[in-house]
């Protein structure tokens, strides 16, 4: 078995090039991504039931004890276990009948029991509950045979939350189990980050609408539908999609409209060196801070990110493949990171080769993969393509992931050990 990474930071086996005089690794750029991010300032109220995906600006406490009364865990008799003294069977008299939700209580003596329902509050002098199923009612009389202990089937007034303490922590984005968690604390609505707010650029004389007929130099625009589609969450609001024109002047001046009404501007395209890549020259007219300008890896050397004007800036290149890869490891953590969330990158795991793997040594790789089925020790087995072609599109709706291969990996053979990185939406 052969085993080629450890997951720590995002490891791409590039770590001794010089990011002064060249594309900087995986690890550098997701840093300066992080060191460079400035959290939108603004929060909000909304109500628990349309939190979820949203951000936490300040944490949720507990606003009582949870649960705030001792009360029954199970239908059943509560009683007092000194009641059952001496060798059983006991008989004990039933003297009253408690609901969830009742306020009025009967109160339990020596030999005595209350009918109790699950989450109805523990009648005084009771310490514990037997189950319905374990007794034997006769009339007005229950008949014990074995020994109840001392809280059994009795949850205990705080045991899940205490008073005041912390349950979410402030930057968390919230699911359905940390709602759960702020119903159960008392939280009726939550402060949370404003949304993201987002502006897509795509570049490209060429590209032309889906569908439309397109002239002879013209392709059809996948990177406005596809990146449209990965930016949205419920923590982000695109609030501008639009064409940029393969102009410097054209670039700029919708760059500088765009850069005080945003927190992130993305474009693709128009990043490298060519004497048609704009994007950067018309960053460069508007005064803008290059963080970084290349990343080793394939696809997606060119990537890029920025600032300019309040806004940030990250240049995806121009083929699709390129920019949704690059999208999904470092878009993803930038709005992250600007909603006030946690900046880690994506969740990686261990998979098996199916087969033989080749790669051209030189930079990382992240080839598109999908995970299907375990091997014969209850390992995951990934199914990958022979190589990356930035512009294809095609085997995406296939794979759920990328796998990682290192810079200096040349083979590697069936059941070798790599990373997987899933995508975000998979």
């Amino acid at each position: 078995m052969t085993v080629v990474s450890r997951i720590i930071e995002m490891g791409c086996g590039c770590d001794t090039l010089d990011g002064q005089n060249g594309p900087i690794t995986v690890d550098e750029a997701l840093a300066r991504i992080r060191q460079s991010i400035n959290v939108v300032p603004e929060m909000e109220t909304v109500d628990l039931v349309q939190a979820r995906g949203r951000v936490l600006a300040e944490p949720v406490c507990a606003r009582s004890a949870v649960p705030p009364f001792d009360n029954a865990a199970m239908d059943g008799y509560a009683l007092h276990t000194a009641s059952l003294g001496g060798a059983g069977p006991w008989r004990l008299a039933v003297t009253g009948r408690i609901a969830a939700g009742q306020t009025e209580l009967a109160t339990v003596g020596t030999g005595t029991a209350v009918q109790i329902f699950t989450g109805a509050p523990m009648p005084d002098g009771a310490d514990a509950v037997v189950m319905q199923e374990d007794v034997v009612r006769d009339g007005g009389v229950i008949i014990v045979s074995r020994k109840v202990n001392s809280q059994t089937h009795v949850r205990s007034a705080g045991e899940d939350m205490q008073a005041g303490e912390t349950i979410i922590p402030a930057g968390r984005q919230l699911n359905a189990q940390d709602i759960a968690a702020c119903a159960a604390a008392g939280a009726a609505t939550v402060r949370v980050r404003r949304r993201v707010r987002v502006a897509l650029i795509v570049t490209g004389d060429e590209v032309t609408k889906p569908g439309m007929i397109a002239n002879r130099a013209g392709i059809w625009d996948v990177n406005t539908s596809m990146l449209s589609a990965a930016i949205a969450s419920v923590s982000v609001d695109i609030v501008h999609v639009g064409t940029g024109k393969d102009d410097r002047a054209a670039l700029r001046d919708q760059i500088s409209e765009l850069a005080d009404r945003v927190d992130l501007i993305v474009t693709t395209g128009g990043i490298s060196v060519g004497e048609e890549d704009h994007v950067k020259p018309a960053l460069a007219d508007l005064g803008a801070t290059i963080v970084f300008g290349g990343v080793a890896m394939k696809p997606g050397k060119p990537v890029s990110f920025g600032r300019v004007g309040g806004a940030h800036w990250l240049g995806l290149p121009g083929n699709p493949l390129s920019a949704f890869v690059t999208w999904q490891l470092f878009g993803t953590v930038l709005c992250r990171g600007l909603a006030g969330g946690a900046t880690v990158a994506g969740i990686r795991r261990h998979v098996v080769l199916s087969r033989p793997l080749c790669h051209r040594p030189g930079r990382c790789e992240l080839r598109l993969a999908d995970v299907s089925g375990f091997d014969g020790v209850g390992r995951e087995v990934v199914h990958f393509d022979d190589a990356t072609h930035s512009g294809r599109v095609a085997r995406l709706p296939q794979a759920n992931g990328v796998i990682l291969i290192p810079a200096e990996v040349e083979t590697l053979p069936t059941g070798a050990l790599v990373e997987f990185l899933p995508f975000s939406d998979r």
